[in-house]
């Protein structure tokens, strides 16, 4: 018999098991090293006065094997709000057996009925399974855009700049 699948928003009491699986992604994608979030963090961000962020489990039988994290973001060109997926995670016992889809149908739908124009994320270029998977959901995989960040001692030297030439 198969598990019964289901997809629903993350609780305040998920927050542990949320860690747990970022973790598991973090090593899945030899990130781990990066991983700095603590549960504390993960309540301000999803359910704290100032939340910014959404989660949802996918279930089989009420089991988590998946999740998802993302938020909305802004385009300028259409002057409309769009849903950027930050994670989306399924626990490798539980691949190839439609819960990842399942976990981007329920998000798309979301994103629609939200009003947002545009579902978007990232994959990392040596991940050709998923890159693979994206795209026989229809996501188009872009090579145009390159990333740009500054954190840490570069962000705090970036705000320290002067705004304008003297």
């Amino acid at each position: 018999m198969h598990p019964t699948l289901t997809i629903r928003p993350v609780t305040p009491a998920d927050v542990p098991r949320l860690l747990e699986m970022v973790h598991e992604l973090a090593v899945y994608e030899r990130l781990d090293h990066l991983v700095t979030a603590t549960e504390g963090d993960y309540h301000d961000a999803l359910f704290g006065p100032s939340a910014h962020a959404s989660a949802a489990f996918a279930e089989h039988d009420g089991i988590p094997v998946g999740y998802m994290v993302w938020f909305r973001s802004f385009s300028t060109f259409k002057a409309r709000s769009k849903v950027y997926l930050e994670d989306v995670y399924v626990h490798p016992d539980h691949r190839g057996h439609g819960t990842g889809k399942a976990m981007l149908v329920w998000l798309a739908r979301h994103t629609l009925e939200s009003g947002a124009w545009r579902l978007h994320w990232q994959v990392l270029d040596w991940n050709q399974p998923a890159i693979e998977f994206y795209r026989s959901l229809g996501a188009s995989v872009s090579t145009e855009w390159i990333d740009c960040g500054v954190e840490g001692d570069a962000l705090a030297k970036l705000a320290a700049l002067p705004m304008r030439r003297s």
